[in-house]
């Protein structure tokens, strides 16, 4: 006879940890379900690490109402428990008029959604606030930040843990089939494979979410839950230039990103990036030949950067709903009553501003659990 449990969770990303972490304390059997070796390898642990205000999206999606919710809960985390964080600000800066009606754009949506403290900035304000920085002028978000995401990753494995949650590593899910009114899993770990039957399955599976609705018989491309991989690369800057600014500089939007932007470590170092190219397989490696484009770049707001004082220092990879080209695509988080799958909750395209929305939207998956139960 298999093993039952209330419910599984693919994926240990920082969504998949913030979920154990909500509902461990209401359901005794919650499993977490990793491939890797450990929590948060991939997309959680590969970025910007920024705290983000809700500006970009439209106000009606849950990008931008999880993103504000978020924001709030994770500063308040990280006060609560001591996680390492800075609310400095952001600047997104316009090199042009065109790019000063772009930021004039940005104002109208960020108020349109609730961001209050926006302040447009002329070139005079801006060079007061960053002498180093050259821009006709800027947009001001005093509530973005940076935060330390190893530690907020560390803290939601720790709190799920004491709540209850289990956590099972280098084991991946290869098959997914309803039985009654139950799932049965199949798995494939170091010991062979093996099964399983839970309640309720939450696939936060990150990069792989669309694969793992797949095998629940989903299909895929006729839902839109088709991922397109979006990398993005960054370059560290000279520790002779830490500190060179004081606040986040973004550039105006592209359409797979918020462009190559200068981002500041908690230690004061400075990176820039990420570049969003689309890409077919996952791959870590930075590319070199990227260097003279970033150069170029910097050189537009920092003019006295030199190419050489930019190193490779790390890529990650965005599960994007929207492929080149195409239009807005929103968080996809989904529980799959209408397609016949009551019980299996799909969060799918968990991108920016996913890290900061993560706390809000462990409790959106919470209350959806919480239904099942009742």
């Amino acid at each position: 006879m298999l093993t039952e449990i209330d419910v599984a969770i693919i994926g240990a990303g920082v969504i998949g940890l913030a979920t154990a972490n909500e509902i461990a304390q209401r359901k005794k059997g919650v499993f977490v379900l990793e491939k890797n070796h450990t929590f948060g390898l991939e997309t959680s642990s590969r970025n910007s690490e920024v705290i983000h205000a809700g500006i970009y999206n439209p106000d009606d999606s849950l990008k931008t109402r999880l993103c504000l919710e978020g924001k709030s809960l994770l500063y308040e985390l990280c006060d609560r428990h001591d996680i390492a964080y800075k609310k400095l600000g952001k600047i997104i800066v316009a090199a042009s008029e065109d790019e000063i009606t772009q930021l004039e754009k940005l104002y109208e949506q960020g108020s349109k959604n609730g961001v209050e403290d926006l302040m447009l900035l002329s070139r005079t304000e801006l060079k007061k606030l960053e002498p180093n920085v050259e821009a006709r002028a800027g947009l001001l978000s005093p509530s973005s930040g940076i935060l330390d995401s190893s530690t907020l990753l560390k803290f939601f494995h720790s709190q799920a843990r004491e709540k209850g949650a289990h956590f099972v590593f280098n084991t991946e899910v290869i098959g997914i089939e309803k039985v009654g009114t139950r799932y049965k899993l199949q798995i494939r770990d170091r010991e062979g494979i093996s099964a399983f039957i839970s309640r309720v399955v939450i696939n936060a599976a990150g990069l792989n979410s669309d694969r793992i609705a797949q095998l629940a018989g989903i299909d895929v491309a006729k839902a839109g839950y088709r991922l397109h991989y979006c990398k993005g690369e960054y370059f560290s800057l000279s520790s002779k230039y830490r500190n060179v600014v004081s606040r986040l500089i973004y550039p105006t939007p592209e359409q797979a990103g918020h462009g190559i932007h200068v981002t500041l470590r908690l230690d004061g170092g400075v990176r820039l990036g990420p570049n969003a190219r689309y890409v077919e397989a996952i791959d870590y490696g930075v590319d070199e030949t990227q260097k003279e484009a970033f150069y170029h770049w910097a050189k537009r707001f920092l003019p006295f950067v030199g190419l050489e004082d930019l190193a490779p220092e790390f890529a990650g990879i965005r599960p994007k709903l929207q492929g080149p080209g195409e239009a807005f695509q929103d968080f996809v988080i989904a529980h799959e009553e209408k397609t016949g799958l009551p019980g299996l909750i799909n969060l799918i395209g968990i991108e920016s501003p996913g890290l900061t929305a993560s706390l809000a939207i462990a409790r959106y998956v919470g209350r959806m659990v919480k239904e099942l139960f009742d």
